[in-house]
């Protein structure tokens, strides 16, 4: 089996800063022990345009394809036909429709790894798709009053 990971699901692991880091890194590796992990060529494109644009490093970004996906899937006539039907329909940009195209009908892929909502709901039942969510913040911990309680 297969899991599809989107362009800001691999920019969340590689950028410890990214509010989506910690949980990014906890479904990859997941994933990545369980299945193997595989990417649009769009993805790869994103992530790679992102390095040269200077906001990430490129042998790191080059190193992650390397080491990690052991699959990039090309835009075929299948793909762009699915992508071409979720833009119409669920008002996705080009490049999301194609990434949720290409895991739709990649053979093998059960799952799909994303920090958007979007593409969770444009999936709807035909994938299962793995959201990313940025850690939930702790309560604030006010200090007790004395006596509060003896109300």
């Amino acid at each position: 089996m297969a899991v599809a990971l989107d362009a800001d699901a691999i920019v969340a692991y590689l950028d410890r800063s990214d509010a989506l880091h910690a949980s990014a890194a906890e479904r990859i590796g997941e994933a990545a022990a369980a299945d193997s992990l595989v990417a649009s060529t769009v993805t790869f494109a994103e992530v790679l345009t992102g390095a040269r644009l200077g906001h990430h490093d490129e042998a790191l970004v080059r190193g992650f394809f390397r080491d990690l996906v052991t699959t990039l899937i090309a835009v075929d006539e299948r793909v762009a036909e699915a992508a071409a039907g979720l833009r119409s329909t669920a008002n996705l940009r080009m490049p999301d429709a194609l990434v949720l195209a290409t895991a739709t009908v990649g053979e093998d892929v059960v799952a799909l790894i994303t920090g958007d909502e979007r593409i969770g709901r444009a999936a709807g039942g035909s994938l299962e798709v793995r959201l990313l969510r940025p850690p939930s913040t702790p309560p604030v911990h006010r200090p007790e009053q004395p006596g509060e309680h003896d109300r």
